[in-house]
């Protein structure tokens, strides 16, 4: 989230872009506009993309040949911001350059935030025009809306999808199947089934991680990460969302689970003894781990965490069997044309062509492209776990049914104050769990300081 200085960098950048583009850039690779090209033939067009994805990540070195094959005339530059990946220090080394007026065509963001953030400094062009010349529908065509304020200003690249992770000899052990679509209910039936044994060596049936700190909010919002619409804290228009009776189911799941059926890892064990959610899975810990479908790339073991049982995979839950199924909290990039760029044209359609064939061709990634064919997919499917140290103890019929069904939820522009909510949550929350407070009061708390946090940032 831009704070501080960096949104005085970001705002600079906005100004410097637009004092470069009125006043011309004698650095351009090219002599003419492509937008408004003066006649005559066009001279090779060279696009400057911006990413936080490195080498090791995204595979540059064979997905930017496939284009510049496909597309003669257009040579691309990647300018890797984070040798580390690190998406802060992207976000900032990115900042510095708009704000230096450097060359920008093509711009990756790695979270919504991010995204809309800069969307409304100004930073990304609208593409609306470009997909209506198309003639298609990003609902349609990709996995992932990325519509802000009914306009869209990026296509998505990767998929991640969220999902339950499965321990298959726990489940065969207590003689459960693997769920290929189901509600929260049963979520926590299983969790209750596959505890086991009790003290310093009991089994959970499921583990909840990062009890604080806004990247791991989701396990605050289990039953409304499902929902098509209004699955934050806040709504689209600002307002709180915490009366939402879905908010309070969740609460009521967590201390259900942690207090009553003693099912799920406990929140002091998680603080006092600093657990990470690959340890509590891959060491059998926990029988169940939801998370993102980033994990993909080490569901076979690693060096790291060994694969010692046959994993699989269960959707997203849902919070009725009448729900509609697939929808989960889902992590993709957001691909979009710079404002500032001179070969807008250019830039769109190497962002054409990167959220979609060029996913397969990198093949690092699940694609957010709606058109993947299911032959591709498992494909993709087979070279990710290929590159793991046990990918035959990967049960692979339910990792593609479960991505094949996944989709994502509406975006909701984040408030500049999200990260004061995310801390009265999780504040709140510690006092629940921690059996300090009932969960009316938690919640009636909740809702006053985010009134208050909201009623002190309106203009």
């Amino acid at each position: 989230m831009l704070k501080g200085k960096w949104m005085a960098v970001a705002s600079t950048a906005v100004a410097v872009s637009m004092l470069t583009a009125a006043c011309g850039s004698s650095g351009s690779d090219t002599a003419s506009d492509t937008n408004n090209p003066a006649g005559g033939s066009k001279e090779p067009v060279t696009l400057k993309l911006y990413t936080f994805g490195n080498e090791v990540g995204y595979n540059w070195t064979n997905t930017i040949p496939a284009f510049e094959k496909a597309n003669p005339g257009i040579k691309v530059d990647v300018v890797v911001l984070s040798e580390k990946g690190d998406t802060q220090e992207s976000l900032k080394k990115l900042d510095l350059a708009a704000a230096s007026g450097d060359a920008m065509d093509v711009l990756m963001f790695s979270d919504p935030a991010s995204y809309a953030q800069r969307v409304s400094l100004g930073m990304a062009a609208p593409l609306d025009d470009y997909i209506k010349q198309e003639g298609f529908k990003v609902t349609d065509e990709y996995k992932v809306d990325t519509t802000l304020n009914g306009k869209v200003y990026a296509l998505p690249g990767k998929f991640n999808p969220w999902y339950v992770l499965l321990n298959k000899n726990q489940l065969d052990e207590a003689g459960l199947t693997v769920p290929k679509d189901w509600t929260w209910d049963e979520f926590m039936t299983y969790a209750k089934k596959l505890t086991k044994g009790e003290g310093a060596t009991k089994r959970y049936g499921t583990y909840f991680h990062g009890p604080q700190g806004g990247g791991w909010m989701e396990f605050m919002k289990l039953a409304m990460g499902n929902q098509p619409d209004n699955t934050e804290f806040l709504k689209a228009d600002g307002t709180s969302n915490l009366d939402s009776p879905l908010f309070k189911k969740t609460l009521e799941m967590r201390v259900k689970m942690e207090k009553e059926d003693k099912s799920s890892t406990p929140y002091t064990d998680i603080i006092s003894q600093k657990l990470a959610y690959r340890a509590q899975f891959f060491n059998q810990n926990a029988s169940m781990l939801l998370i993102g479908s980033w994990m993909n790339t080490e569901l076979g073991g690693t060096d790291q965490f060994p694969l010692n049982f046959n994993v699989a995979v269960a959707p997203y839950p849902k919070n009725a069997p009448s729900d509609p199924s697939g929808l989960t909290p889902v992590t993709t990039d957001y691909v979009s044309v710079a404002a500032s760029s001179k070969h807008k044209d250019e830039a769109y359609k190497f962002v054409r062509w990167y959220t979609t064939e060029g996913q397969i061709v990198q093949g690092k990634n699940i694609p957010s492209w709606s058109k993947v064919k299911a032959e591709d997919m498992s494909s993709m499917i087979d070279n990710i776990l290929s590159k793991t140290k046990n990918p035959e103890k990967v049960d692979k019929a339910s990792l593609n049914s479960v991505l094949a069904m996944s989709k994502a939820s509406k975006i909701i522009p984040p408030a500049s104050y999200q990260a004061e909510v995310f801390k009265v949550v999780n504040e709140e929350y510690e006092l629940l769990i921690l059996g300090k407070q009932d969960i009316d009061t938690s919640i009636k708390k909740m809702q006053e300081r985010t009134q208050k946090i909201i009623d002190s940032n309106k203009k």
